[in-house]
Formats: structure tokens, C-alpha cells, sequence
């Protein structure tokens, strides 16, 4: 096999199939890259039994024919060539030359014959809007769980029905939620991604116009797929079911305060450095503001107050967590944000704040983003 290509096109194309690939994995077969070169160009692909990726680029094919090598040696390499043509071929000892201006790298060839079939998929699909899924998967994303003791916890739950695909997750503390427009067929399918490959998806595909997601398999190799351009991820999906969060959603909201995002941001950050690890932090909700009080270890403490807008109801104190809050904060995207104090069947049990955008002080947001923090119990 022989081929030329552009530096920077293979660089791109070999830096995204490598980028789903586990930084540590248990088979070393897995931590190759495939490249396949024939008439059309070349073809790049990497997959781990759980995800895959693919992309094609154009190359000027001497001699066509498949290898497979080292995926995060050969990135590095692409990255760092000088700013000419790069060459790749195999030698008559079987070892992987590549070339590029006066630099040349010997690699050695993986074993294409023991390299699993990259999934296809082939079965129900629609198109999303690149930039509303992008930004939806960064607003959902975090609040799934990082702990694999509970897999369905691990992922985000896609659910289509009509013309909506709602992303939803949850780590038992927190509930994310949000929706966007989708155009495809109007079958209700749901789909639970693990939350690391759809952030990378949200990354990669979060600027290209439209994205063609694919639902396909069945059993234990049900498979999701995300196309856009010349790029294709696929996913396992993870099994088993995924808990009722939506039901937790309130339905009335008439008792909530309206707060500057950027603002209650900048607060939270500064009176929770003395607090402890994991401690709540102390929110009071009134007429006057809302005020964050924080009490630690050495005997530090911090209070800070914040303008406000209380609607529908009395004063508020509990507790929350303010890392959480924090990101739900960075996750509503508007000026403004909206804390709605929920009320609960169960006298003994917390109820959840509701975190929503809110475009002006008067104004509710136009997205469908919707936000579930438990609150904290607070020490008297």
C-alpha cells in the first residue's frame, strides 16, 4: 500500500477516530487505527466493542490496500510533521513508513486479520440541528453519574416521540432535561448512550449544520449512530431501565426567585471555598436577595448576598450542593436564572429546586432546558 495526503487533513481525521478510543485497553489489538486506501480516497476507523468512528478524507491512492496501526502513536506523529505532503507506505518487510518533508517515522503493523468489524447501521432514523443537539448534550451531559456501580446511571437517555428528541440524565442527586427539534421518523424510540461518547459527539458534530442519528440491532447489540459529513460515531447502548425522572418534574411553578446568572455564579464560588468537602452550602431566598452563608473547618466562614426577585411565596432557606449548582448555573446559557421552589406529597422529604433560563428579569427563556437539584439537609 502507498498513498499521499494533506498534512493537516489526516491529522484532523486520525486526531477523531482516536479520540473515543479508552486511554488504557485491555486488548492491545483495539488501539488501532484501520486505514483503508483504494480508488476513492482513504477510509480511517477505530472501535473498542463499544464505540466506533469513521471518517473518509481524499488521498492520492498509489497502491491500494489496508493496514493497521498504533492510533495514538500515529496522531501524535500527524500533529507534529512539518507543513508538507505526508506518504505512507509499506515496505517489504512489513513495516509502516511515513514521510513527510525531510521527517520519516518506521512503524510497526498490527495484525488487520484480528481486527473486529466496524458495526453498520441500518434501521430507524432522523436529522437534529448540529448546534441545539451540541448545545443540549453540554447542558444534560454532566448530570449523569461517573460511577459504574449503576450503568444506567452512566448514560443519557435520548427519547424520541413526535417531533422532539428529549436528552435526559440523572445521577440520583440531579435531574437534566432538555429538547430539540426532530425531523425524521415520528416513532417513539429510546436510546440510552453512554455519556462519555455523547459529550464527544457534542464536541465533534456540535458545528456541523445537521447530524443523522440512526437507531439499530437488537438484544444485547442494539447500537446508536451519528453521522455528519464525512464523520460517523456509533455507540453500544447501555441496557436496562432507565428510572422515571420526568414524573419528578413540577408542573406549577408560582413560587420561585429570579437572579443574574454570571452574578450567583461569582457568589456560590467564593463563599463555598471554606467550606467543607461534600458540606452544603446555606441558600436564604427572600424579599431582600438571596443569601449565601458557609461555615468550615478552622473556624472560617463567608456570607454574601445577591439581588433577587422572589414571586409567589415566603422566604426560602436550605441547603444545596454548590458544585452542582454551579454547573446547572453554567448550563442555562441566559442572563437570568430562574429557582422555582417545588412542593412534595411526603411532609418529611426535601422538595427539588427547579433551575430554568430566564431571558430577562420578567421573561421566562425560550428553551426547553430544565434543571432537578435534591437540596441538602442543613445542620441547626
Amino acid at each position: 500500500m502507498r498513498f499521499q495526503v494533506n498534512r493537516d487533513v489526516f491529522s484532523e481525521a486520525v486526531s477523531f477516530v482516536v479520540k473515543l478510543l479508552p486511554q488504557r485497553n485491555p486488548q492491545p489489538i483495539l488501539a488501532g487505527v484501520l486505514i483503508e486506501a483504494d480508488g476513492s480516497g482513504l477510509t480511517l476507523s477505530a472501535f473498542d466493542y463499544e464505540a466506533s468512528a469513521r471518517t473518509t478524507i481524499e488521498a492520492t491512492v498509489d497502491t491500494p490496500g489496508t493496514i493497521l496501526v498504533h492510533g495514538r502513536l500515529l496522531s501524535d506523529i500527524a500533529s507534529r510533521l512539518p507543513n508538507a505532503p505526508i506518504e505512507i507506505a509499506v515496505e517489504d518487510d512489513g513495516g509502516i513508513t511515513v514521510t513527510c518533508g525531510s521527517a520519516r517515522f518506521t512503524l510497526a503493523a498490527m495484525p488487520v486479520e484480528e481486527y473486529p468489524s466496524i458495526p453498520e447501521v441500518s434501521g430507524s432514523s432522523g436529522v437534529v440541528p448540529a448546534d441545539d443537539f451540541g448545545t443540549a448534550i453540554s447542558q444534560v451531559g454532566f448530570a449523569a453519574s461517573r460511577d459504574d456501580v449503576t450503568p444506567v446511571l452512566t448514560g443519557v437517555q435520548l427519547e424520541v416521540s413526535g417531533q422532539s428528541l428529549s436528552l435526559v440524565a440523572t445521577d440520583r442527586y440531579r435531574v437534566s432535561l432538555r429538547d430539540v427539534p426532530w425531523d425524521g421518523e415520528a416513532v417513539e424510540t429510546t436510546a440510552l448512550v453512554p455519556a462519555r461518547t455523547l459529550l464527544e459527539v457534542g464536541k465533534t458534530f456540535g458545528h456541523a449544520g445537521t447530524i443523522q442519528i440512526a437507531f439499530s440491532g437488537a438484544g444485547d447489540r442494539e447500537i446508536i449512530a451519528f453521522t455528519a459529513g464525512n464523520k460517523t460515531v456509533t455507540s453500544l447502548l447501555i441496557k436496562g431501565n432507565f428510572p422515571p425522572v420526568r414524573r419528578l418534574f413540577p408542573e406549577q411553578t408560582d413560587h420561585y426567585a429570579v437572579v443574574n446568572t454570571a452574578d450567583l455564579i461569582e457568589a456560590v464560588r467564593r463563599v463555598s471555598l471554606v467550606l467543607d468537602r461534600a458540606a452544603p452550602l446555606r441558600f436564604t431566598f427572600s424579599s431582600d436577595g438571596v443569601t449565601m452563608d458557609a461555615s468550615g473547618s478552622e473556624h472560617a466562614r463567608a456570607s454574601e448576598s445577591v439581588d433577587a426577585i422572589l414571586s409567589g411565596g415566603d422566604e426560602v432557606t436550605l441547603g444545596l450542593n454548590p458544585q452542582y449548582l454551579i454547573e446547572a448555573l453554567g448550563a442555562v446559557k441566559s442572563e437570568f436564572v430562574r429557582v422555582t421552589f417545588t412542593s412534595s406529597d411526603n411532609a418529611n422529604k426535601l422538595s427539588p429546586v427547579l433551575i430554568t433560563s430566564q431571558t430577562s428579569v420578567d421573561q421566562a427563556g425560550l428553551d426547553s432546558f430544565k434543571y432537578l437539584l435534591q437540596p441538602n439537609l442543613l445542620l441547626r
